[in-house]
Parts: C-alpha cells; structure tokens; sequence
C-alpha cells in the first residue's frame, strides 16, 4: 500500500467522527447537573428552572423563570399576590419554620420537547398587543415527595430580546392560553430536539 493511500485512509477514520457530529441536525443546548436544559435560550430550560425552583425552594429562581408583574387590575394584584404567596412558602420552607407539601417536587424524570398552541389567536394577540415573539408550551415530568409522578404544563413567552419566560399562572391570562389545557399530552423527548452543548453537564 503506497504512503499517500495509507494517508488518506488514517485521515478519513480520524476524522469520520467530527464529520458525524457535524451532520446532528438536533440543535445544541446547555444542560444542567440533572441532565436537563436549563436557561432561558429555550423554553424546556425555563420548563425546567421553574420545576427546580419548587425542588431546591428557591425563591430567586422562581422568580427570575416569572414574567414580571405590571398593572394594576385585578388580575394583575392577583398575579402579584401570587407570585409573594410562593416566595414567602419557599423562604419559610428553607428557614426551617415550615415543611414542604409532600405535592412538592423532588426531582425531574422527564421534559418533553416544547409544542405550539394549536389555538393561533393567542400567539397573535401576544405579537400584536405586547410584541411577544412566540407562546409554547412544554410537558415536564416530576416525582413528588410523596413518590407520585406529577406532569407539569409551563406556558412560556418568547420576549423581545428572545429570551423565555415563565407565565405560571395563564390561568389570570386567558387570552394568551387559550386551549392550552386541551392539548394532548406530550410524547417528544427534549432530546429528539436538542444534544448537549461541549459535554455539558456540569453546569
């Protein structure tokens, strides 16, 4: 076998991996510890965040996954009382002067791949009325502290930055979920979307 074939072999194995990498069509994210997205370049990392701020109590993280509160109409005194209701029982629960509900969280098994409305008005009023980019949606599978499994549906906005947000209670917006409580249930893993950025984790 002549030098300049052995070459051109030795170079084509070395290189076939990075040539197999490149055609992944799934689009690469950050993973957190858990192995699941985190962040809020995508939705399923938001998903994720707002689940891990009811596992860990974490009253800063819930709030940074929320959108902010404004207005002053009933709905939105009541998002705002919402939103300190879950802050003051996160920070009794890390101060040790309460427990958690054994509904609470303790783990994320599943994230499902984000989905669509299939409802349009409410993307279009979002656009329209507050420049919103995009509305999902994403299925997050949970164990509870007392071992029952929990599916958590999180709506999300796409702002105009193209961050997500979190808005955990669409039920105070109905004009921007509408139909979201009559989508089927999830069954596209967040890993058919997306694979994990430079080895991530650690994150």
């Amino acid at each position: 076998m002549s030098k300049s074939i052995l070459i051109t072999i030795l170079s084509f194995v070395f290189f076939l991996p990075v040539f197999a990498a490149d055609t992944d069509p799934r689009v690469p994210i950050t993973l957190a510890k858990d192995g699941f997205p985190v962040g809020n370049d995508t939705p399923e990392g938001m998903a994720c965040d707002l689940a891990r701020s009811f596992i860990h109590h974490d009253s800063a993280l819930f709030i940074s996954t929320c959108v902010r509160p404004t207005g002053s109409s009933e709905k939105g005194k009541a998002y705002r009382a919402f939103l300190d209701d879950m802050v003051s029982q996160m920070k009794q629960v890390t101060d040790k002067t309460a427990t958690p509900s054994p509904h609470a969280p303790k783990a994320i098994d599943k994230c499902f791949a984000a989905r669509h409305l299939k409802n349009k008005q409410p993307a279009s009023f979002a656009r329209n009325t507050f420049g919103i980019q995009d509305i999902a949606f994403v299925d997050v599978e949970v164990t509870c502290l007392n071992d029952t499994p929990h599916l958590c549906r999180t709506l999300l906005y796409k702002e105009q930055d193209g961050r997500w947000i979190v808005n955990p209670r669409p039920d105070l917006a109905p004009l921007l979920s509408t139909g979201l409580e009559d989508e089927s249930p999830s069954t596209v893993d967040f890993t058919k979307v997306y694979r994990a950025k430079n080895g991530s984790p650690p994150q």
